[in-house]
């Protein structure tokens, strides 16, 4: 038996205590998925308390603390920061075998060097030393010391991008590379509002010089925001839909839907779904035509609960897993952008487990000569980031694609202390990987295998994203 969070956790086998150790420890982190806001990095926020660093955007954690009984004004609201933590840590241990009770506890360690559980009887005591610490601890320090080279913020195409320039262009910028991620989900996500519709199209007008009226208007303004963003350094466009549409494309339909929320109608499902096919396959040409990469997120309903979103609004953690079918409608697209010559390189996400095989074997059936894996399976993401979950894509990839060409983990973060996801995921896969030496499934070769591990946890992302300055090898 090990003791708790001990060097060797989750490593089962000396290959993979060697393997963790000796190659994926130590290796810089890129993550091409976070929801980190650009404007604590370049201010170099420095946090007041652990609450506002913990709990200020961690819909996981709210998720949590409502599930224990906590009154929105301890999650969201404006309870005092003690008060919150002290529910927090009322919460913890709730969690057993829950994966928020090991990232808690390797955030306290990793960064403040505190081993002990948290709970109500210990709370004052990590709450005291890690306030003590924080203000060595700002933003950028902390990228330092889970020595992240490289990471993509997420940006609405309205955006200004004004946080980026000044990490770019300041006399300090960070040791890493901060790239944003273009994602038009507000198209789709608003329809249900009209007034916020029409407000967002307003702001992407006034940002692009172009009036949004219509569908042709609407993609024009769209496509010059993504070449700003492409101009500003971004290398991905991103899509969160609860599934695409297996319809063929129709532009009338599309249009009808721009021009009925620019009158405050609500537009009907076919309408919305010939808009959503129109801006994914913009996205999907734009990231052919300047070498980025498309990626989608599926299979996620958002917002579920009338209640909450009254109370806080969206995104704040009242979502659930999609289980409509996702084959038809994403095989649609793929097939239609690569018909025209026009499929660029795409990373496909997954919020249902069930799904795991269909993507798969879907991202399987797309190369690219030069390119190979033209479509990729991303990482595990939302409801399927923790251990069970790791190990279930591994397999999966392993068997249905190429786990050598994977390309690596994502924090989905949206606090900075998440980073420790790396570090979890790199235990599994060594251990994975160790067990099939152990079995006498891959030969003891220790070159090979610490070539595969450098490649998924850190350079096969670089590649595949064409980050420009890191080393891909």
């Amino acid at each position: 038996m090990q003791g708790f969070l001990a060097d060797d956790f989750l490593l089962q086998s000396d290959m993979a205590r060697l393997l963790f150790h000796d190659v994926a420890e130590d290796l810089p982190i890129v993550d091409v998925h976070t929801h980190l806001p650009v404007e604590d990095i370049a201010s170099d926020r420095v946090f007041v308390n652990l609450a506002e660093l913990w709990l200020g955007d961690d819909h996981y954690k709210w998720r949590a603390m409502r599930a224990a009984g906590f009154a929105e004004e301890l999650v969201t609201g404006d309870g005092d920061p003690w008060d919150k933590f002290s529910a927090w840590a009322a919460t913890v241990p709730r969690l057993l075998h829950n994966p928020l009770y090991v990232w808690t506890h390797l955030e306290l360690r990793r960064v403040f060097g505190i081993d002990m559980p948290l709970s109500p009887g210990t709370a004052k005591e990590i709450w005291e030393e890690a306030n003590r610490q924080l203000p060595q601890w700002s933003a950028r320090r902390l990228l330092a010391r889970f020595s992240v080279v490289a990471l993509s913020t997420t940006d609405d195409p309205t955006d200004d991008l004004s946080g980026h320039a000044r990490i770019r262009e300041g006399p300090s910028s960070p040791n890493v590379l901060v790239v944003p991620t273009w994602r038009p989900d507000p198209v789709h996500r608003l329809l249900d509002d009209p007034g916020s519709w029409n407000d967002w199209a307003d702001r992407l007008g006034a940002s692009t010089g172009v009036d949004v009226l219509d569908l042709p208007s609407l993609l024009d303004a769209l496509g010059r925001s993504h070449r700003r963003f492409s101009a500003a350094g971004a290398r991905a466009s991103d899509h969160g839909l609860g599934r695409l549409p297996d319809t063929p494309t129709d532009a009338g339909l599309a249009d009808q839907a721009v021009r009925q929320v620019r009158r405050g109608i609500v537009p009907g499902h076919a309408e919305r779904d010939a808009l959503a096919l129109e801006v994914v396959s913009l996205a999907g040409r734009l990231a052919d035509a300047d070498g980025s990469v498309l990626q989608l997120h599926l299979g996620a309903r958002r917002d579920l609960s009338p209640r909450l979103r009254s109370l806080v609004g969206p995104d704040a953690g009242g979502d659930a897993i999609c289980d409509e079918a996702q084959g038809p409608g994403l095989t649609r697209l793929l097939a239609g952008l690569e018909g025209e010559g026009r499929l660029p390189r795409t990373v496909l996400y997954n919020a249902n487990p069930g799904d795991n095989a269909v993507f798969a074997a879907t991202a399987g059936a797309f190369t690219a000569p030069g390119v190979g894996a033209v479509v990729q399976w991303g990482p595990p993401w939302w409801f399927n980031d923790h251990e069970d979950g790791l190990r279930r894509h591994l397999g999966d990839l392993a068997t249905i694609g190429q786990l050598a060409g994977f390309v690596g983990m994502v924090t989905d973060a949206r606090s900075l202390l998440s980073m420790t996801r790396h570090e979890l995921f790199r235990r599994v896969l060594c251990d994975v990987i160790g067990r099939e030496v152990e079995t006498g499934r891959f030969p003891a070769d220790l070159d090979w295998l610490s070539a595969a591990i450098r490649d998924i946890c850190t350079s096969n992302a670089v590649r595949f994203f064409g980050l420009p300055g890191l080393p891909s090898s």
